[in-house]
């Protein structure tokens, strides 16, 4: 099976009109660091929600997915939105240094070439632009709390899942800084700590 159709079979079962996990939290995240007139990359925009947030908030947007299932959806939610189908297993048909803040909410852990996946973000994106991204946190306490439970870990790390990778803030920051970002600035939000939290990171490419 192909990635583009592990995905779309992976969306097929996904209700239609779900609410993103954390919508509030992450918008408020993604639109501090948005300004009207910037052109952003929503990676991985599924349904368009946050890609018609930020086409309200006054930017230039484009949503990319490697299924179509997802962006059929958004276009009947908002036909105007520019949303367009990207090879998941190769180069995006986008220009180099084309955007001036790229967002990947709940992405990278689905992601399963992430050496290519962070090569193709960082080349879309200008010098001195903003990577924005969110992905769930798996601190020492977190693991602790799936450690002591062999459901919870069953569960959460099912082989069978779609999450393919699992980021504390140090394999996190250590994963983008290698990839030519600085500056970067990663905080974890979210309930319990060994409830579900969230990693929200901002970085800039480097000029070099």
């Amino acid at each position: 099976m192909s990635a583009r159709e592990r995905h779309e079979t992976i969306w097929q079962a996904v209700p239609r009109g779900l609410e993103p996990s954390d919508f509030a939290v992450r918008s408020r995240f993604l639109l501090e660091h948005v300004r009207a007139g910037d052109r952003v990359l929503d990676v991985g925009c599924g349904e368009g929600r946050f890609t018609a947030e930020l086409a309200r908030a006054g930017a230039s947007v484009v949503g990319i997915d490697v299924a179509e299932e997802p962006l059929d959806r958004a276009r009947e939610l908002d036909p105007g939105l520019d949303l367009r189908l990207v090879d998941g297993e190769g180069p995006w048909e986008l220009a180099d240094a084309s955007f001036d803040v790229v967002w990947a909410g709940e992405v990278i852990e689905h992601v399963l070439d992430t050496a290519a996946w962070l090569s193709e973000v960082r080349r879309v994106l200008r010098s001195g632009g903003s990577l924005l991204l969110s992905t769930p946190a798996h601190g020492r306490v977190r693991l602790l709390g799936l450690a002591l439970s062999r459901r919870a870990f069953a569960l959460h790390f099912d082989p069978l899942g779609d999450h393919l990778r699992f980021y504390s803030r140090e394999t996190l920051t250590r994963l983008i800084g290698d990839f030519g970002f600085e500056r970067l600035e990663v905080r974890s939000v979210g309930g319990f700590p060994w409830a579900r939290r969230l990693a929200l990171l901002r970085a800039i490419r480097s000029r070099y």
